[in-house]
C-alpha cells in the first residue's frame, strides 16, 4: 500500500509530515508521488493566513472525486485547519475525510489504521504499530537516508498569544520536549545522514523555561555541538524578548552554530506593536540588532512583517518602511494582515486598511528589500565561503552559506553532505551562484 503527504506551510509541518511518514513507512507503506496513486493520502494544513487556508480546503475539496470512486482510500486531514481541539464543522463540512488529527499527533491516523487493517495484516504489523502508538512523540526512524538539513522541533505550541496569531489557539500551550530526548533524536537524524539541525519553535529561545530546572537553548546548542558528524546548527523562530544575551554569545562561540538570527519585528511602529501585543518597542529592536552584530561576526538576520494591521496609518507604515531602510536586514519575510478566526485583533480589532493599500504596502517594503539584499550580497563576489550542498536540482547543486544564502554550482562531483569552499561569481537579490574553490 501506499501513502502521500501534501504539506502547506512552515517548517515544524514539514517535520510532522517527515515524523508521520517516518511511521508510514516502518509499516511497510511506500510514498506515492501522486495522491492520485495513493491508499493513504494526508493533507498537513496551516491556517497562519487566510489564503493557506482557502488553499488547503481547495486541495481537500479537490479530493472528493477520488473517495467517491475508491471507497477504501483513507483521507486524514492534518495540522492547524484542525488544531489542538478538534473542529466538527470541519467534519461536518468534509465527510469524506476520514480521520482528523491535531498538529503534531499522528496518532489518530496510526489509531484509525491499526483498527482497520488489524484483522487484515500480521503479528508483525500490529506489534510495530503497538510500538509507535506508545511513543510519545518521538517516532522510530526508518532505515533511510536523512536530508542533510533535517528540522527537528523542541518547542511544541506556542502561549505567548499576539492578537493577530491564531497558533496558540491551532497548536495549543507552550510545551518544551525533554533535553534527552532531543538528544537522542538528533544523534539518530546525524546517524541517517543528515549534516545540518535546524532547531524549531514558535518562540524557540523560550527553550525550557516551562520545565523547572530544564536546560536552556544555549546548554542544548552546546551539547548538540558534540556531535561529531553534525556539521551545523540553526534555530528558529525567535523572539526579541527572549533573545538573552547567553544564546547570543553561545552562536558566537559555538563555530558548529550558524550566525543566522531569524528573529521578527512584525511592525516598526510602536502603537501599532503594542495592538499586536508584541512586548517590545521599536527602539528595543534596534539595540537588539545592534547587539548581535557586536557579538556574533558577519551575522545575518532575518525578520517578518506584517503591513496593514488594523490602525496602521501612513505614518505608521512609515515607520516601519525606515526602520527597514536604516537596520539593513538580510531578509525580510513580508505578509499583508488578514484576521484570523479566535484572535484579538479578530474580536476587537477593525480591518481598516484596503486590500489595495496593503497590496501598495507590501509592494514597496519588497522592492527596498530587493535593493537592500541585492547591494549586501554584491559583498559576496568573487569571495570564497564555505557551503553545505543539500541536494542538485536541473543539474546544479544546490545549498547555502553559513549566513543562509542560497548557492548553486555546477558541477559533475558527487557533493550531497558535503561542505566545500566555493568562490562567488555572480550574486542577485535571492542567491548567489559560484564554483567550486
Amino acid at each position: 500500500m501506499k501513502y502521500h503527504v501534501w504539506t502547506e506551510g512552515c517548517q515544524m509541518n514539514v517535520a510532522d509530515s517527515r515524523r508521520l511518514s517516518s511511521a508510514l513507512q516502518k509499516l511497510g507503506f511506500e510514498p506515492s508521488a501522486t495522491a492520485e496513486g495513493a491508499d493513504i493520502i494526508v493533507l498537513n494544513t496551516c491556517v497562519v493566513r487566510q489564503s493557506a487556508e482557502d488553499k488547503a480546503i481547495g486541495r481537500l475539496s479537490s479530493l472528493r472525486p477520488l473517495k467517491e470512486k475508491n471507497p477504501d482510500l483513507v483521507i486524514n486531514l492534518m495540522g492547524c485547519l484542525v488544531g489542538v481541539q478538534g473542529n466538527p464543522a470541519m467534519q461536518k463540512r468534509f465527510p469524506w475525510v476520514d480521520v482528523f488529527s491535531a498538529p503534531s499527533d499522528p496518532n489518530p491516523l496510526l489509531a484509525y489504521l491499526n483498527t482497520r487493517l488489524d484483522k487484515a495484516e500480521s503479528d508483525e504489523w500490529r506489534q510495530k504499530m503497538d510500538a509507535i502508538l506508545d511513543d510519545d512523540f518521538t517516532l522510530p526512524p526508518v532505515d533511510q537516508a536523512a536530508m542533510v538539513s533535517e528540522n527537528l522541533p523542541i518547542v511544541l505550541g506556542c502561549s505567548h498569544a499576539c492578537s493577530y496569531c491564531v497558533i496558540p489557539h491551532k497548536r495549543g500551550r507552550e510545551r518544551s520536549r525533554a533535553f534527552e530526548q532531543i538528544l537522542l533524536e538528533a544523534q539518530g537524524l546525524v546517524d541517517r545522514g543528515a549534516r545540518e539541525i535546524v532547531l524549531l519553535g514558535q518562540i524557540v529561545d523560550r527553550y525550557g523555561l516551562d520545565i523547572p530546572g530544564s536546560p536552556l537553548l544555549e546548554d542544548l546548542l552546546k551539547s548538540l555541538s558534540q556531535i561529531e558528524a553534525l556539521k551545523r546548527i540553526r534555530f528558529l523562530t525567535s523572539h526579541p524578548n527572549w533573545m538573552s544575551d547567553a544564546l547570543i554569545q553561545s552562536v558566537a562561540d559555538l563555530s558548529k552554530v550558524m550566525p543566522h538570527i531569524e528573529v521578527p519585528i512584525q511592525a516598526g511602529d510602536d502603537e501599532i506593536l503594542s495592538a499586536m501585543r508584541r512586548g517590545y518597542s521599536a527602539e528595543n529592536y534596534r539595540k537588539l540588532v545592534q547587539k548581535l552584530r557586536a557579538t556574533i561576526p558577519g551575522v545575518s538576520i532575518a525578520t517578518d512583517i506584517i503591513v496593514g494591521f488594523p490602525g496602521e496609518s501612513e505614518a505608521a507604515f512609515m515607520n516601519t518602511y525606515k526602520l527597514l531602510e536604516d537596520l539593513r536586514l538580510d531578509v525580510a519575510h513580508l505578509a499583508r494582515y488578514s484576521p484570523r478566526p479566535n484572535t484579538y485583533s479578530a474580536k476587537f480589532l477593525q480591518d481598516d486598511v484596503p486590500a489595495e493599500e496593503k497590496k501598495r504596502r507590501f509592494r514597496l517594503l519588497e522592492d527596498l528589500q530587493a535593493n537592500i539584499v541585492a547591494e549586501i550580497n554584491q559583498a559576496y563576489l568573487n569571495q570564497s565561503v564555505p557551503v553545505l550542498f543539500e541536494a542538485k536540482a536541473k543539474q546544479r547543486w544546490r545549498g547555502r552559506t553559513p549566513t543562509n544564502r542560497l548557492v548553486f554550482i555546477e558541477s559533475d562531483e558527487s557533493l550531497l553532505g558535503q561542505e566545500r569552499d566555493v568562490r562567488i561569481t555572480w550574486t542577485g537579490p535571492w542567491s548567489l551562484i559560484g564554483e567550486l574553490s
